[in-house]
């Protein structure tokens, strides 16, 4: 049982989500092709490495300048809304970081992780249902949350989490887009999940890997 992770650890496990969508560009882009230009897996790609970039630069000794930062780094990765959007999510960590964090309990990782969301959303304004990003990212943070009010087993919530930003990315195989080049398409859409719902369930599957 992980009851504490330091800022390093948690990072180590950005990495490996960042990992995760280099894997899958293929797949990412392929996805968007259905529905868009079919750049999002290199898109996606640039952001990651600008992020991690970032790390490797500043280091974790000032979490709040990192976000900020690798935010910066995203946005400026280009590819349309992507790159603003998940810099707005780095951006938005920046708040929810603990005064003088050494350690995170699972209820600060749920905290850190929504104010990431809620940097996104004032961007986006999208909700589940709108076939985009959000309906991976929202249930993921809806389940850390739900779980760090009685749990404090920080592997096992963020594996709720990965689940159900999985289970979010899939079910965007029935929606009709809301935003996006896509929301001209109308039921063309359907049969194959939404490219950033995807990326960020495989974001997800990276933070719930152990070290």
């Amino acid at each position: 049982m992980v009851e504490k992770v330091s800022l390093a650890d948690l990072m180590a496990r950005f990495r490996k989500a960042f990992q995760n969508i280099r894997d899958e560009v293929e797949l990412l882009s392929k996805l968007d092709a259905a529905t868009g230009d079919g750049d999002h897996g290199v898109t996606m790609v640039r952001i990651v490495d600008k992020a991690e970039d970032a790390l490797n630069t500043k280091g974790v000794s000032d979490p709040a300048a990192l976000f900020k930062s690798m935010g910066m780094g995203a946005m400026s990765a280009g590819g349309g809304s992507a790159g603003p959007l998940m810099g707005q999510f780095f951006i938005g960590l920046a708040g929810g970081i603990p005064e003088n964090v050494e350690a995170m309990t699972a209820g600060d990782v749920a905290k850190l992780l929504e104010s990431g969301y809620a940097g996104m959303y004032k961007f986006s304004k999208a909700n589940v249902g709108d076939r985009t990003m959000m309906d991976a990212l929202k249930p993921a943070v809806d389940a850390l949350l739900e779980y760090s009010h009685t749990g404090t087993d920080i592997d096992e919530m963020l594996q709720r989490a990965a689940h159900a930003a999985k289970d979010g990315a899939q079910a965007t195989e029935q929606m009709l887009a809301k935003f996006g080049r896509a929301r001209n398409l109308g039921d063309r859409v359907l049969g194959n999940p939404d490219p950033g719902a995807t990326s960020w369930s495989l974001i997800f599957r990276g933070l719930a890997e152990k070290n």
